[in-house]
């Protein structure tokens, strides 16, 4: 959970727990779900159960982050006078439980029947048998280094790139974006740019795909770049390395 996100969450409940007394007599869980909701009607709960931690319950929030739903946990005790954020450290195993409930609550599935491919800039390497989609941004260096240390060491895949400009991080990647796309060959284009840093040149007013991915990337939740998702469907963000593609492209 990000420190921005913890204190959003603590901005938001804090204010109506120092209006509120706690009246819930019965600790079982749906009592508590049931205090916590009477004391913070603006948000969802989706579920309430015992914590790691006797005497504490784990509430999982319902929010919305970008066109999806995310989720959000908090710790309350029994009676909901008090209120915890933040991780829960197994110190045995030096793990974060909540952040690997989290991973588990807020994990995004693809439905690959969903996606435009051929709103996608196609690039097949050898036989082109794997496939992968990349939500990428052409000014975002993150992008540029998935590209150079990652993905051109790839074989026997698809690669299909949705340009997806992130126009409040990077004010000129929508217009490299039309540039790339409005190419002869977007694909060369596209790799000789990004890996080689080769300049843009040519028209940028052809009809692009660009407002069509950018309502997907919305729908999916996607706020940065680069962003992958595998052929099982896992949406996994950042400048992974090499091992962990080839990994999710074996994952069943």
């Amino acid at each position: 959970m990000s420190f921005r996100f913890r204190q959003l969450v603590l901005a938001t409940m804090m204010l109506p727990l120092m209006a509120c007394s706690a009246s819930a007599a019965d600790e079982s869980s749906d009592a508590v779900k049931a205090a916590f909701k009477g004391k913070f009607p603006q948000h969802e709960v989706s579920t309430v159960q015992p914590a790691p931690v006797a005497g504490l319950y784990e509430v999982v929030v319902k929010m919305k982050r970008g066109g999806r739903e995310e989720f959000t946990i908090v710790y309350v005790d029994g009676k909901v006078d008090h209120l915890i954020t933040g991780d829960l450290i197994d110190t045995k195993s030096r793990r974060s439980l909540t952040e690997a409930r989290l991973d588990d609550l807020n994990k995004v599935v693809v439905d690959w029947k969903t996606l435009p491919l051929d709103k996608a800039i196609k690039e097949v390497r050898g036989k082109g048998e794997r496939k992968l989609v990349v939500f990428s941004d052409p000014d975002c260096p993150y992008c540029k280094q998935l590209e150079r240390e990652s993905l051109a060491k790839l074989d026997n895949v698809t690669v299909y790139t949705f340009l997806y400009p992130l126009a409040q991080l990077h004010p000129d990647a929508e217009r490299k974006s039309r540039l790339i796309w409005c190419s002869k060959d977007p694909a060369k284009t596209w790799t000789a740019f990004m890996r080689n840093g080769t300049p843009l040149s040519g028209k940028d007013n052809c009809p692009t795909p660009l407002a069509e991915v950018a309502a997907i990337g919305e729908k999916l939740g996607i706020s940065g770049t680069p962003a992958l998702i595998f052929p099982n469907g896992t949406l996994v963000p950042g400048a992974i390395p090499l091992a962990t593609i080839e990994e999710n492209l074996a994952a069943k």
